[in-house]
């Protein structure tokens, strides 16, 4: 049993009492193959010394993602449920049960037998039907692995992903499709009115019929001009609050993406596949939300059509099959050269990025001509292919125009000759016209969004790349909080690497770091130093072994809370657009001066601030540009003072300083180090010389580990890079 499920109940000679429930549950979740923490679950349901209930247990069990149901049942219905399940009984085994009561797992039945364990027995043990129930209550709770719920979270991205946004607006957009509704209506009267003015106003020469008419008219007119401009600002309004809700939504889910995502992708791709959003957005709240208004009433204006003339209808009908072909032929080759204008546009866009972000080293070489022609050479590829686009849109858009000319013109032709026939008046002629374009119109709108709905579903499938990458595991209570940790830091035979068919970067790599030492790390480059770092972070998974912080595997750690208890400096830090002080204080907001003081006089980065223009409060630019490499660093370093980490982890950090920043840091390193454990990583070695032990990583292993005398003893590999830069 795992003495993780024991609680002490008071600090006497008592024998400690076992929580039954919380064991079976941890269990039968390691059966299934789901990680649960014994200690994080009684936090998170606030256990006491009673021990889990049986409501206790389903509440748990459904947040560890199983279908979890208690109930009672009589014994001959027990074969035909499921195993394993959990069972109440009252008998005492081994370890006194919390209670009167305890919980076991029933792990199989046949017949008049079971097979039953106890959470305190070694192994289970077979009972008889009367033994059993004789101190089972009829009381069970079933547990089945919530298959569906994991398929959720691996559907793929798409467009019902906007659903939710979208209905929770449903209020202002059913006002603007009644709006549309309304408006759709007025179009209908519109015709009639005119017939009515030609056949019986001009006839009978009614000018008072005629004045009532026109006024009616000019009231529908001013009429809908006010309902069409009240439709667009609730539409305007409601469409910008559902961009809000789907950036936002986006932005979370981009921040959650584990680092690897970002490192293998161009920032540019990136960026650009953000952009599609709002593509998609205005698609979905755009011309589907009136479509359907437009096909309802595309049947009502035909059913009027039909009225005036069959004839006529079938010769405006006979137009549809057209559209219908130009939308077929125009299609697959507008999907491609939107996809072909996508690809050149995040080329273009990623190409500026890296330029622009290595403006200094494109200075230095005097590479602005050759940037120029590869920018312009991008640039072209892009202008061609949107031109293409353009072009193939204007095309099918022309021929629709043309399409739509051609029935306006056969209809005018047949209609002419019906009235010279005398089957059709003059003023019903010009309302079946006006009928016609109202039924032509929506047709060549829905030509056009299926135009869109080819830029849609390529938008879609680049927003997919984010979206169907599966972010880094969200805080539940699986996820142990750890509390101040004492710095521990444990690797039992780690493996990993980049990519599934790639070379292994770190091979069984296993090491102990107790709680207050300071620990080197060094190695070639690419040996796998920096990558043990991100590890330990939980910014990178290891392919098998385990990482342990004080005794507790980092893979059932929420990783911010984890990441919030661990200070790291890089070699190369990023620092934002900002003050000084809020840069140093970026996690911690609220800091005192004073704190922010002391940790930069620990960085040795003080003295360099108050010569600043501003002091703290100067702006240090995009990047941190407007202070040099060394600064930077020292600000970086401040700041995960800052956090006043147990655990602090200096990869590289002193790389990029300068002798006299070097021998700041190294003077306050002893201050630094107190009280936590830390992590150097450095190809400089005389920055370890003072380490309690430091580890040599060559190929992904670990060859030597022991204090600097230690290994200088031992002629390996830590020797021979010592006495190399010793030498120079």
């Amino acid at each position: 049993m795992n003495k993780t499920t024991e609680e002490d109940i008071n600090a006497d000679d008592r024998k400690p009492k076992l929580d039954t429930g919380l064991a079976c549950l941890v269990m039968i979740a390691k059966y299934h193959g789901t990680a649960a923490e014994p200690e994080q679950i009684k936090h998170t349901f606030a256990v006491g010394n009673d021990g889990m209930n049986e409501t206790d247990i389903v509440r748990a069990a459904r947040e560890l993602g199983f279908k979890a149901k208690a109930a009672s049942v009589e014994y001959e219905r027990l074969q035909k449920l499921p195993v394993p399940f959990i069972a109440e009984v009252t008998t005492g085994n081994g370890q006194e049960a919390i209670g009167n009561r305890e919980f076991v797992i029933i792990a199989k039945i046949e017949g008049e037998q079971l097979l039953m364990l106890h959470p305190a027995e070694n192994k289970p043990k077979i009972l008889k039907r009367e033994d059993f129930t004789a101190q089972w209550h009829g009381r069970i709770i079933l547990l089945s692995h919530r298959g569906l719920s994991f398929l959720k979270s691996e559907e793929f991205f798409g467009l019902k992903w906007f659903i939710p946004a979208i209905w929770k607006y449903r209020k202002p957009l059913s006002e603007v499709l009644i709006a549309s509704l309304v408006l759709q209506i007025f179009g209908l009267v519109t015709p009639i009115f005119t017939q009515v003015i030609i056949d019986k106003v001009l006839v009978h020469r009614g000018l008072t019929t005629l004045d009532v008419l026109a006024i009616g008219l000019l009231a529908i007119a001013l009429f809908e001009a006010v309902l069409s401009i009240t439709r667009t600002y609730v539409f305007t309004h409601t469409t910008s609050k559902i961009d809000v809700t789907l950036g936002t939504k986006l932005f979370k889910h981009l921040l959650a993406l584990p680092l690897r995502y970002f490192e293998v992708r161009r920032v540019g791709d990136t960026v650009a596949r953000v952009r599609e959003l709002e593509n998609i957005r205005h698609f979905l709240t755009g011309a589907p939300l009136t479509s359907v208004l437009d096909v309802m009433f595309m049947v009502i204006f035909i059913a009027v059509m039909f009225f005036y003339s069959a004839t006529l209808t079938l010769v405006a009908l006979a137009a549809l099959p057209f559209f219908a072909g130009l939308s077929a032929l125009v299609t697959p080759m507008l999907r491609h050269r939107l996809d072909e204008r996508f690809n050149r546009g995040a080329d273009a866009q990623s190409y500026l990025v890296e330029a622009v972000t290595g403006m200094q080293t494109v200075k230095s070489f005097a590479l602005e001509p050759e940037l120029q022609k590869k920018w312009e050479g991008l640039l072209s590829g892009y202008i061609r292919s949107s031109f293409k686009t353009y072009q193939l849109s204007g095309i099918a858009g022309a021929l629709g125009q043309f399409i739509n000319r051609a029935s306006y013109l056969v209809i005018l032709w047949v209609g002419a000759h019906l009235v010279i026939d005398g089957s059709l008046s003059v003023g019903q002629l010009i309302a079946f016209q006006m009928l016609s374009a109202r039924v032509i119109e929506p047709v060549l709108r829905l030509v056009q969004m299926w135009q869109e709905f080819q830029q849609t579903g390529l938008s879609i499938k680049r927003l997919g790349d984010i979206f169907n990458t599966k972010p880094e595991p969200a805080m539940n209570p699986t996820k142990a909080r750890l509390p101040a940790i004492k710095g521990n830091v444990r690797l039992e035979g780690v493996r990993f690497r980049y990519r599934v068919d790639g070379s292994e970067i770190l091979r069984n790599m296993s090491f102990d770091i107790e709680p207050g030492m300071t620990v080197g790390i060094m190695g070639r480059s690419g040996s796998g130093k920096s990558t043990v770092a991100k590890l330990i972070q939980r910014l990178y998974i290891p392919e098998s072994g385990r990482i342990l912080i004080d005794g507790i595997d980092i893979s059932l750690a929420d990783p911010a809370w984890l990441r919030r208890q661990i200070g790291v400096v890089l070699q190369e830090n990023f620092l934002f657009n900002g003050s000084v002080r809020d840069n140093i204080a970026i996690h911690y907001p609220s800091a005192s001066m004073a704190d922010i003081i002391r940790v930069a006089q620990l960085a040795g980065a003080h003295d360099f601030i108050l010569e600043l223009p501003e002091g703290y409060d100067t702006m240090v630019g995009e990047k941190g540009a407007a202070l040099s490499g060394g600064q930077r660093q020292r600000v970086a370093i401040a700041r995960a003072l800052l956090m006043s980490p147990r655990l602090l982890i200096f990869d590289e950090a002193t790389s990029a300083l300068d002798y006299e920043s070097e021998s700041i840091i190294q003077r306050n390193m002893k201050k630094m180090c107190h009280g936590r454990t830390v992590i150097i990583i450095a190809h400089r070695l005389s920055t370890l010389r003072n380490a309690d032990k430091i580890m040599v990583i060559d190929k992904g292993e670990l060859i030597e580990s022991g204090s600097h005398e230690e290994l200088m003893d031992k002629n390996g590999l830590y020797q021979y890079m010592y006495n190399k830069q010793a030498n120079g």
